[in-house]
């Protein structure tokens, strides 16, 4: 990656891959959780409503997902770009 068109691009993908991230994350927590909760209200998970779930739990498993998802696309870009460890 020596010249400055190949770290451009490099960069402009990793801030893409973020904020991609960060606006699923985003709707799953605030959204689901704290937006869309009363109408979520009627579909029941575990004993809670889907609103509660993804406030209480959904958001957090979402925000796992995402860092495996994150590094597997890290992973990827990586390579693509030659600056593999």
């Amino acid at each position: 990656m020596a010249d400055k068109s190949s770290s451009s691009a490099y960069w402009a993908a990793n801030v893409r891959i973020i904020l991609i991230s960060l606006a699923v994350w985003f709707f799953c927590s605030f959204g689901l959780g704290i937006i869309l909760r009363p109408a979520l209200k009627g579909i029941s998970v575990g004993g809670a409503d889907l609103g509660f779930w993804f406030a209480q739990n959904g958001s957090i498993y979402v925000f796992l997902i995402l860092i495996f998802a994150y590094a597997a696309k890290m992973n990827k870009l990586d390579r693509e770009y030659g600056v593999e460890e």
